[in-house]
């Protein structure tokens, strides 16, 4: 049961960055995916993806590209 509310909370949280991620590309024509980082689904683009990367933000060795293949949902 605990994990039915579970579920049902990440597949709401989930739709509501979907829908974010969708209204943000259709607006700046940007790719938008959506991640889950620190627990929590995180809205980004790949032009800020690539500054977090460039700045060391995530562990060395991590690129755009696996965070994009990692991605839970990417714009096109």
């Amino acid at each position: 049961m605990l994990q039915l509310i579970k579920d049902l909370i990440f597949g709401f949280r989930f739709k509501r960055a979907v829908r974010k991620a969708d209204r943000f590309h259709h607006i700046t024509h940007r790719r938008y995916m959506v991640l889950v980082i620190n627990k929590k689904l995180e809205v980004l683009s790949k032009q800020e993806l690539k500054k977090f990367v460039a700045n060391g933000v995530f562990r060395k060795g991590t690129t755009v590209s696996a965070l994009e293949q990692k991605a839970l949902y990417v714009t096109i």
